[in-house]
C-alpha cells in the first residue's frame, strides 16, 4: 500500500479520493486549507492544513509520500474572473516533487483541457467557452507544465460531474478518436484515480472518463 498525498482533499473529487484511497488500504495525507474540517475517521488518515499556492506548505506535505493526486477546484463564482489556480499550483508542485524525488502524479483536469478541446461538439463549444473558458485556459497551462516535467504523470479528464455513489460502470477513453463529453460521478472518478496510484500502464497518457455520453 502506498502513502498518498491528495491535494484539494476537503471537497469534491478530492474528498471522494480520500475516501476511496482509505478504503483501498492506502495511507492518506489530505491536503487542503480546510483539512481540519474533513469529517472522516480512519487511522490511516492525516489531515494536513496548507495552501497549494504556498511553496513551503507543498514541500512539507511531500515529505515521505509515494504518490500525489492533484484534484484542485475553484468555486463557480470564480469562473467569471481570471483563473490562475491550476497553473500556479502546478508550477509549485512539479519542481517540488522533482526535488523531493516523488515521481508519481495523477492530476485531474477535465474534458476540454489540452488536446481534448477538439473533441467538444460544435453545439457544446460556445456555452463551454462562455462558462468555463478562463478555467480551461488555465488547465491547458497546467497540463503543459505537467507534460514538460520528469514525473511519472497521468492526466485525468472527467466529463460533467455528478453526485452519488460510485457505479463502477464508467468508461476510460484513452484514444483521441473516442473522446467525447458525458456524465460521471465524482466517486467514480475517485475510484479511477486511486487505481492509478500503483498502476504504471497509463504513465505519460491522458484519458477521458465518462459513464453516459451526452447528446451531441
Amino acid at each position: 500500500m502506498a502513502h498518498v498525498l491528495v491535494i484539494g482533499a476537503s471537497q469534491g473529487i478530492g474528498l471522494e479520493t480520500v475516501r476511496a484511497a482509505l478504503a483501498a488500504g492506502h495511507r492518506v495525507r489530505a491536503f487542503a486549507r480546510s483539512a481540519h474540517r474533513i469529517a472522516l475517521s480512519d487511522p490511516n488518515l492525516e489531515r494536513f492544513s496548507g495552501d497549494a499556492l504556498n511553496g513551503s506548505d507543498v514541500a512539507a506535505a511531500l515529505d515521505g509520500v509515494d504518490a500525489v493526486v492533484q484534484a484542485l477546484g475553484v468555486p463557480v463564482r470564480d469562473l467569471l474572473g481570471p483563473v490562475r489556480l491550476f497553473s500556479d499550483a502546478t508550477g509549485l508542485l512539479v519542481p517540488a516533487m522533482e526535488k523531493a524525488g516523488v515521481r508519481r502524479l495523477v492530476a485531474v483536469t477535465g474534458f476540454g483541457a489540452g488536446d481534448s478541446r477538439d473533441a467538444i461538439s460544435p453545439l457544446q463549444r460556445l456555452p463551454f467557452r462562455l462558462v468555463f473558458g478562463r478555467a480551461y485556459d488555465d488547465k491547458d497551462a497546467q497540463e503543459m507544465r505537467i507534460r514538460r516535467s520528469r514525473l511519472d504523470w497521468t492526466l485525468v479528464r472527467p466529463g460533467v460531474l455528478t453526485g452519488g455513489r460510485a457505479t463502477g460502470r464508467y468508461r476510460v477513453l484513452d484514444k483521441p478518436s473516442s473522446w467525447r463529453n458525458g456524465l460521471i460521478a465524482r466517486a467514480d472518478v475517485a475510484h479511477f484515480l486511486v487505481g492509478q496510484i500503483e498502476d504504471a500502464s497509463r504513465i505519460g497518457k491522458a484519458v477521458v472518463l465518462i459513464e453516459r455520453a451526452l447528446p451531441l
